[in-house]
């Protein structure tokens, strides 16, 4: 019972803090330059009313409980069907339920509360100065009927076949009837818009081509299968996988790994094979290569993350495998273990972090290591300088220290922050000596202070508005440092009498279980504090609004992380952590897919170059009275001639890359760059000249090459170019290694 009444607190105060950060946000993008009372202010007034108006509280109270006790969630599903219709080249994979009937059913609740309650009605209807609250359940509506033609859960997947990343979104067609539905609301939308979406059937698909030049989204809608992909080739691709019957992604050891995270029952999959994505992106300069392989994240394998029931209780689950055991930066998280540096947080603690790494002399190591190989001499004044100071950096510093770290944060403001570190140490004495040499040779100044056994060191930092202070002190086992002597007195007694964070029901509660060595890192937050303070940063108004009665009754957020041989695992039991674990899934893959695009479109731009010099060279041996030629049209191709080259249409070059429309100052395009030539003529004769290439758009690469009659290639790092550089200008630019 007291969990079931904790949890709906905790849904309450979700409902009620949508609705005012909505509010807020429609506040700040409609009136920006509002600088009246909130009394006089009618979205805050219209907000305030949310927090001020008991039977308006008690209708938001009972709409947040009908939620959570009526809302049936999706299952959990033990496999996916959809693995053999993805592709085998798939390399991003995003598995989610199909809502539908979960959202139309909220809906339902949502406007019999609204019907059956005059205050939370007019509250509604009143919606400050934009109500869009109709246009959001007109499109909700539609929304859910869509979802009704389709299965149980919805895919989404990436892949690079060839150069370009392909994504292709596919269900399961639950009943007849989802073209009409989705002809009659395109129909509609046409009305108002003209939008870039087209529906295909498998008889059409065939003869459908790609609109180059527009982006759209094609639709596919197969009796069995709805796909949708941004092109024709991908949609055909899939109708011919799915017509032989093919096992698809399901054939592939990434797809293996993909259908172990269904088993003992998911409502959510997310994977991505960064090992063949690496594989993918076309090799940076050997230094670089060197650092990326010394660093351990050259070996990663899998990202994957779910969400599953495990204890009876939902979790959150993500990992981050190797293809072989961690080593480098990669295996800087520790084992497990239990973080005593928890004992010294405080209960109240807004945010609070603690971790366990391996040994601070292993990680010296590998930094130098790694510095080392781009620059071979970035350690060479280490021993002088520990020769001038009589300390050695790895004895008397980094090895007084375990690898323990923690840091909390009690409230902060536009100005300042009420902060804690800690660190676990394994000889206080020895390294404070070491930290008061360091600070004697900095000409830093200390005060010590003694209070009840415990000595404190103040340091003052002199800053433009006024001084900052540090304190710290070493007790049981711990440094600990904050921006007064109270807090880190404050973290010792906590500590000593053990009523601290690490200690609490609230925080073991929100830790996932099964875990009785402990984590490798802990992160935990108190939601209800953090907003609150966050709010009073950005409107001291609004912060008003988050009722006292909240702080307490919501559930933390907390999240573990495991670290071991060949794996790093998080797991949380918090719901509010799974947009963000599909989201870091999702920055992981989408950003590299687009990144390895731009990377292969670059790599296909510079060999462009190479075949464009290798044809100015051939033409100006050939055609000697006409020197080089003065654009692109001369060296490619003429479809409509008899002869294979001539001094017009030399065909040295084919028609992806040059045509008879790339004269004077047209430009050619191939595989994401365009490409131009300008030359030095004079009476007909050209004696040099510069071929540019630059992105067609800033998402199709990064760089900018040219290339002279010298044949090497330069770029540039900047903005797509919308001229042709000169002879001077590519000269100038920084060789291609």
């Amino acid at each position: 019972m007291a969990k079931a009444r904790f949890r709906r607190q905790a849904l309450r105060f979700f409902v009620v803090r949508t609705i005012l950060v909505t509010g807020v946000f429609l506040h700040s993008s409609t009136c920006p330059a509002q600088t009246g009372k909130p009394a006089d202010d009618p979205t805050m007034k219209w907000l305030m009313e949310a927090r001020d108006n008991p039977e308006l509280s008690a209708a938001l109270n009972r709409l947040s409980e009908r939620l959570m006790r009526e809302i049936q969630l999706p299952p959990p599903r033990g496999e996916s069907n959809l693995l053999p219709a993805l592709p085998e080249t798939t390399i991003f994979y995003m598995g989610i339920p199909n809502y539908g009937e979960a959202v139309e059913r909220a809906l339902d609740i949502f406007k019999q509360e609204q019907q059956q309650s005059a205050p939370l009605r007019d509250w509604l209807q009143k919606g400050g100065p934009k109500n869009d609250l109709p246009v959001i359940e007109t499109w909700v509506e539609k929304a859910t009927e869509f979802l009704g033609y389709l299965g149980d859960e919805i895919v989404v997947s990436g892949s690079l076949e060839g150069k370009e990343p392909k994504f292709l979104a596919v269900a399961r067609v639950r009943k007849p009837g989802v073209k009409n539905f989705l002809e009659f609301q395109l129909n509609e939308l046409r009305t108002k818009s003209n939008p870039a979406i087209r529906l295909l059937d498998p008889q059409e698909l065939p003869k459908a081509e790609d609109q180059k030049g527009k982006d759209e989204l094609v639709i596919l809608v197969r009796p069995d299968f709805l796909a949708a992909g941004m092109d024709v080739e991908t949609l055909r691709r899939f109708n011919s996988q799915i017509s032989m019957n093919t096992n698809g992604l399901a054939s592939t050891e990434f797809g293996e790994r993909v259908a172990e995270a269904y088993q003992g029952g998911v409502t959510g999959v997310g994977a991505v094979d960064v090992h063949r994505l690496l594989s993918l992106i076309p090799p940076g300069a050997q230094k670089s290569q060197m650092v990326f392989q010394s660093s351990g994240f050259a070996d990663m394998k899998y990202a994957e993350w779910e969400r599953k029931k495990v204890e009876g209780q939902n979790i959150s689950q993500g990992e981050l495998s190797f293809t072989g055991p961690r080593h480098g930066v990669a295996s800087w998280l520790a084992v497990p273990s239990e973080l005593s540096s928890l004992d010294f947080v405080s209960p109240n603690a807004l945010i609070a972090t603690a971790f366990v790494l391996k040994r601070p002399v292993e990680i010296f190591d590998d930094v130098k290591e790694m510095s080392e190989i781009e620059n071979p001499q970035a350690f060479a004044m280490l021993p002088q300088f520990e020769q001038g100071l009589n300390i050695s950096i790895k004895d008397d510093l980094l090895a007084q220290l375990s690898g323990e770290l923690a840091f909390e944060l009690d409230d902060f403001s536009k100005n300042d922050a009420a902060w804690k570190a800690f660190a676990q140490v394994n000889d206080a004495e020895h390294l404070q000596k070491t930290l008061a040499t360091l600070m004697a040779v900095g000409k830093v100044e200390e005060e010590t202070t003694e209070d009840g056994g415990i000595r404190y060191h103040t340091i003052h930092i002199p800053t433009a508005k006024k001084p900052y202070e540090i304190d710290y002190a070493f007790a049981d086992g711990q440094l600990i440092a904050g921006p007064s002597r109270e807090l880190v007195g404050g973290a010792i007694r906590a500590h000593r009498s053990g009523e601290s964070l690490g200690k609490s029901s609230k925080f073991l509660a929100a830790l996932p279980p099964g875990h009785p060595s402990g984590e490798s890192a802990v992160f935990y937050e108190e939601p209800v504090g953090f907003m609150k303070a966050m709010m009073r940063i950005a409107s001291p108004d609004v912060a008003s609004l988050i009722q006292l009665e909240y702080a307490g009754k919501t559930a933390p957020v907390g999240l573990g992380v495991y670290g071991s041989k060949s794996a790093i695992r998080e797991e949380s039991t918090n719901v509010a952590f799974d947009t963000a674990i599909v989201a870091a899934v999702a920055a992981i893959a989408i950003p590299n897919l687009l990144k390895s695009k731009m990377a292969a479109n670059e790599a296909s731009a510079v060999g462009s170059l190479r075949s464009i010099n290798t044809a100015e060279v051939t033409y100006f041996a050939t055609y000697r009275e006409k020197g080089y030629a003065p654009d692109m049209a001369k060296l490619g191709e003429d479809p409509g001639a008899t002869q294979p080259s001539s001094v017009e249409h030399a065909g040295y070059l084919n028609s992806s890359l040059a045509n008879p429309s790339c004269t004077g100052g047209a430009w050619c395009t191939k595989a994401g760059y365009r490409f131009i030539i300008k030359a030095t003529c004079k009476g007909g004769h050209c004696d040099d000249y510069a071929v540019t290439a630059t992105p067609v758009a800033s998402d199709t690469g990064k760089r900018n090459f040219c290339s002279t009659s010298d044949g090497v290639i330069r770029f540039n790092n900047g903005a797509p170019l919308v001229s042709a550089l000169t002879i001077p200008e590519c000269a100038s630019l920084q060789p291609l290694q």
